[in-house]
């Protein structure tokens, strides 16, 4: 199982109703959460793991996994209020204000945390749940104490205006990307993350630390993985962007659910995965994402979709 470790929450979408009036529509979101849907549809064994609140919007969440045929029985339910992400649409991306106080999945704390199951392989993290507190620390301490023995994929997914305390996030974010065997970035998290270097000095820096694999997504431009073998390139596939909401999200599902299919997903051998696999894991991330950009919202493909 790959189980995704971090925010589940509510985009509040803009959109016009009948009466042409500017209103926000709730869908389910959630970096993390959308990777998890993502999975489910492309028929991998996932599992879920966060704080979900037992409000309105809690058991919208919920009922979106059960359709995606995703575990949430490791998620922590509360009768604290649903995360609230404000979303504006600018030139197809976008742009959000987060209302996160005193929410379910925020006040996640390490003593909350259940026990792992066997079954699962690879933990997901990433997203806006590794920046506040207690459940960024909460997080960080669940990565670092299953990186031994499991596959660790990061998408940190920088957000800087939910950034408060730079420096000790970027702290966090090198000492996971320490643990972890696959990390995703994007031009935009390189910068942020490694402000000093260039964005080949600090994908050399991750390699040489232990990571296995940097995935570079760069939209539009295609996708790149790295290792300490060298390069590997996926074109992007050309489409009319809806807009960009979960792409990302849907790329890293694409990417672990393409290495699982040819049994790469393992921590023995994640260190020595040939080119050939790596490029077919980009080939079809790259594809699952392009179907998510096409159309309105964070709407991963089904397998069937792709293949």
């Amino acid at each position: 199982m790959i189980l995704c470790c971090g925010e589940a929450l509510m985009d509040m979408l803009p959109e016009q109703n009948a009466s042409g009036e500017d209103v926000l529509r709730p869908v389910t979101g959630g970096s993390v959460f959308n990777t998890a849907i993502a999975l489910g549809r492309l028929q991998e064994k996932a599992g879920f793991l966060s704080g979900v609140s037992l409000d309105g919007f809690g058991r919208k969440l919920i009922s979106n996994l059960d359709e995606a045929a995703v575990d949430h029985s490791l998620c922590i339910r509360s009768n604290r209020p649903t995360t609230l992400a404000v979303v504006d649409l600018s030139d197809g991306d976008a742009v959000y204000t987060f209302y996160d106080e005193g929410s379910a999945g925020r006040m996640l704390a390490s003593s909350d945390m259940p026990s792992i199951p066997n079954e699962v392989s690879t933990l997901l993290f990433g997203g806006i749940s590794l920046i506040p507190e207690p459940c960024g620390s909460a997080y960080e301490e669940l990565l670092i104490e299953h990186a031994e023995d499991h596959v660790i994929y990061i998408d940190p997914n920088i957000r800087p205006n939910f950034i408060d305390d730079e420096d000790k996030h970027r702290s966090r974010i090198r000492r996971m990307i320490a643990h972890s065997d696959i990390v995703k970035v994007s031009d935009e998290d390189l910068d942020w993350i490694e402000p000093d270097c260039s964005h080949n000095e600090a994908i050399q820096k991750w390699l040489g630390e232990g990571t296995s694999i940097v995935l570079l997504s760069r939209g539009g431009d295609g996708s790149e993985a790295h290792t300490s073998s060298g390069i590997v390139k996926a074109e992007a596939i050309k489409i009319v962007v809806a807009d960009t909401v979960g792409a990302g999200d849907t790329f890293s599902a694409g990417f672990l659910a393409s290495l699982n299919q040819q049994r790469g997903l393992r921590k023995t051998d994640i260190g020595s995965l040939g080119d050939d696999v790596i490029q077919q894991a980009l080939e079809f991330a790259n594809k699952a994402a392009a179907i998510t950009a096409s159309r309105d919202g964070a709407n991963p493909p089904t397998l069937a979709e792709i293949t």
